[in-house]
């Protein structure tokens, strides 16, 4: 159901065209869209890797795990930062950060050097344009259409890394794996003045109200410490059952998409013969219906609840990874893109209800709060990762992660639909204090 913005502030005249919000979100898209190359080099990465220097796939998984944990810590803390700096300085600095970690990797010799560069300056670049980001630029700009903005925002992040994979791969076979890095360094520079110079903080900057809004509000002063704002979010939400339940599901969900497929899905495709840029194209299709899924799953989160599309997304993911490790083979064939298709369809469409949720229980602290929720996604990732590298060193197979990610993935179930025990919460609801 869509909320109406507060009657107080100045009044919103009314004029014809495309409302600044559409633009905003526009430039916010091809930010994410960029930031996602950013992040599909390693799961293309891991077989030159070990090719050049020797090192383990364990080794190797560690720093990819560094990568997603920052991703996610980092969140919260860009949240407020954005709130304290404004969202052109954060995205900017951080673009800046991906560039400097990705170009410095073509110099490296030893596997602590990746985990510094790839895992510590990437991870911090890309954690500060993540989803909370998303929730920022639509909490700030949209009154109506929310959800599918969200989806659409989301779909940008999530399905432009999986859909450069492709481009990664065959450029790390034909021309080695110094060129894929040098062309992520290289798009970060190209999209970071697009973000300096047309991003905008606040409609109330432009005299507008948010779209969908009927009051121009006046934006809220700048926070005067970022790092106890970001803090404060948690300390306060983590004295509510929602916020575990919510995060405790999120953290599976990094878990089985970004640790465990997106990491693993390239080299254990190339386990069972598969070539590298066949699966790196098999992941480039989940990212092309994982389009479609977000964005109806926006859709949903506006006139569904949001309780219920989370537990049947949850659910159906973990239909799909039941059966995965029984699909791998030199090729690909008519069963495994069935899972492609499916999988894609479900890959974040967890996002829009996600943020939903943090908003309507939270209230104006919902960004900060789900930058907290998207760290433990990203906590999931990290140790998924790691573990899954781990298991395929000592057991020679990934098949018991695909079983182990497919369980968690019905206990996600479990705690989303636990949420509607004591129905919806208005997003008026405060913290405790």
């Amino acid at each position: 159901m869509t909320s109406r913005a507060p009657s107080t502030g100045t009044q919103q005249p009314r004029t014809a065209g495309l409302h600044r919000a559409w633009l905003v979100a526009g430039i916010a898209f091809v930010a994410l869209l960029g930031a996602a190359g950013f992040r599909a080099t390693p799961g293309a990465l891991i077989d030159p890797l070990r090719g050049e220097f020797g090192w383990s796939r364990g080794a190797i998984s560690l720093a990819v795990s560094v990568n997603l944990l920052l991703y996610g810590l980092t969140a919260p803390f860009a949240a407020a930062l954005m709130n304290r700096f404004g969202v052109r300085r954060v995205v900017t600095g951080a673009l800046l950060l991906v560039a400097a970690g990705s170009g410095l990797t073509v110099f490296m010799t030893a596997s602590w050097q990746l985990v510094l560069l790839w895992g510590v300056l990437v991870g911090l670049g890309t954690g500060s344009m993540a989803l909370a980001f998303v929730a920022t630029i639509t909490g700030r700009w949209f009154v109506r259409q929310r959800g599918l903005v969200t989806g659409v925002l989301t779909a940008a992040g999530a399905t432009g890394q999986l859909v450069f994979l492709p481009v990664v791969a065959w450029l790390s076979q034909s021309h080695g794996w110094r060129s894929a890095a040098l062309l992520v360094a290289g798009g970060a520079l190209v999209v970071a003045p697009l973000a300096l110079l047309l991003l905008k903080e606040y409609p109330a900057d432009l005299g507008l109200a948010p779209y969908g809004g009927d009051a121009v509000l006046p934006p809220p002063p700048p926070a005067p410490a970022a790092a106890r704002t970001a803090l404060l979010g948690l300390t306060r939400a983590a004295r509510t059952r929602p916020f575990w339940l919510l995060a405790g599901g999120f953290a599976i969900c990094g878990a089985t998409t970004n640790g465990l497929v997106g990491t693993h899905f390239i080299p254990a495709a190339h386990d069972h013969g598969m070539a590298t840029t066949t699966a790196a194209g098999l992941l480039a299709l989940v990212g092309l219906f994982d389009i479609a899924g977000t964005i109806f799953s926006g859709w949903l989160t506006d006139r569904v609840d949001s309780r219920f599309l989370l537990g049947v997304y949850y659910a159906l993911r973990g239909l799909s990874l039941l059966v995965v490790s029984q699909l791998f083979a030199a090729s690909p064939h008519p069963s495994m893109l069935v899972f492609v298709i499916f999988y894609g369809l479900d890959w974040v469409a967890t996002v829009p209800p996600t943020v939903a949720l943090c908003r309507e229980y939270y209230g104006d602290a919902g960004p900060v709060v789900f930058g907290w929720v998207f760290a433990a996604h990203q906590v999931g990732a990290a140790v998924a990762a790691t573990a899954a590298g781990l298991t395929r060193d000592h057991l020679g197979t990934y098949t018991p992660a695909w079983y182990v990610a497919g369980g968690l993935c019905f206990l996600a179930a479990v705690f989303s639909l636990q949420l509607l025990r004591r129905g919806p919460v208005r997003a008026s609801r405060p913290l405790p204090a």
